[in-house]
């Protein structure tokens, strides 16, 4: 069994002013999604299993060895869909089923923007898309009930997550701060455009 820490979202600034002080980095998370295939329009039979594999780590593994060709793991990244917790590669008339470790996408880094006391984070994923941490793209950690080990997740797009590298989870913890929200227990929280998100507790 595992807990969750699941965001919590407290605001002392419209999401209309956030928005417009950090166009910028919202721009650039619109740029990596704009020229995305309509992945959620293509519903096609399931044509069978495929010997494909995301590791922890965000590495696709076919039959065993690891794909080095960036822009064909970037293709797959693109095509790549969640129906009922199971994982395809589509085309508008292909649907093939992989497997997933954790998340199919991982976040190599964290950019924080501070502007007029109000902050940003810009998250990175291998693949090379950006994704400002807010309401839309919350974080939230989750621990097995038999270790202590966080594994911290970030939407992506979707229904589909991106899994933050040990490095970022820590930088987010160091950015962290120690706050008791909605009279909940004393917790460890990052903040991103108005929003804190639960890195953990302070246990």
């Amino acid at each position: 069994m595992s807990r969750s820490y699941k965001p919590d979202a407290v605001s002392g600034t419209s999401n209309a002013s956030l928005e417009l002080l950090f166009a910028d980095l919202l721009n650039e998370q619109n740029k990596s999604s704009d020229d995305l295939p309509p992945v959620h329009l293509w519903n096609p039979d399931k044509s069978g299993d495929m010997d494909m594999r995301v590791d922890r780590e965000g590495r696709w593994i076919h039959e065993g060895r690891e794909i080095k060709r960036r822009p064909l793991v970037k293709l797959f990244s693109r095509i790549i869909k969640r129906e009922a917790g199971l994982y395809y590669l589509v085309t508008p008339v292909e649907k093939w089923q992989i497997q997933v470790d954790v998340a199919p996408f991982f976040i190599i880094s964290a950019q924080r923007e501070m502007r007029h006391s109000r902050q940003a984070i810009l998250l990175t994923t291998s693949t090379g898309e950006s994704i400002v941490l807010g309401h839309d793209n919350p974080l939230w950690v989750e621990f097995e009930a038999d270790s202590d080990a966080p594994t911290p997740l970030v939407k992506v797009r979707g229904n589909l997550t991106g899994l933050l590298s040990r490095g970022t989870y820590y930088q987010l913890v160091e950015w962290g701060q120690e706050l008791q929200l909605d009279e909940g227990t004393p917790g460890l929280y990052v903040e991103s455009m108005g929003q804190y998100f639960r890195l953990g507790s302070l246990e």
